[in-house]
């Protein structure tokens, strides 16, 4: 079974920072395209941030300065560094996985349904910031 678990949510005070984890197991992991999001009112996931298999890294311009994505393949784990935190980065943080042909490049879409459009997805983590 392919399990996909979040964590490093909580609340903080506007300025403060907060790294996410999220380890998956069950998969190739090295064939995997990873990707944050967090959701938003009627259930829509939006794109914060993703690395493909390649390393390669996309932000949205909401967090690009602020956010950084990395991934540790020998841990199977992606994680998101968050500083100067504000208010409206308060949301669930989900953690989806798209597995991925070896040399194929998959779509990550920007704004799904949460629990669609990738393969697997985690249950979130809270973010809470405070003013």
């Amino acid at each position: 079974d392919v399990r996909v678990v979040e964590s490093g949510g909580g609340s903080v005070e506007a300025g403060g920072s907060l790294r996410l984890s999220c380890t998956v197991s069950g998969v190739t992991f090295v064939d995997t395209d990873m990707a944050w999001y967090r959701q938003g009112p009627g259930n829509k996931c939006e794109l914060v941030s993703s690395i493909r298999t390649d390393g390669t890294t996309y932000y949205d311009d909401s967090v690009k300065g602020r956010f950084a994505i990395s991934r540790d393949n020998s841990a199977n784990t992606v994680y998101l560094q968050m500083h100067s935190l504000t208010p409206p980065d308060s949301a669930v943080y989900h953690c989806a996985v798209s597995i991925i042909d070896p040399g194929t490049r998959g779509t990550i879409f920007h704004q799904v349904p949460c629990y669609q459009g990738m393969d697997y997805w985690g249950k979130g983590t809270l973010v809470t910031i405070s003013s």
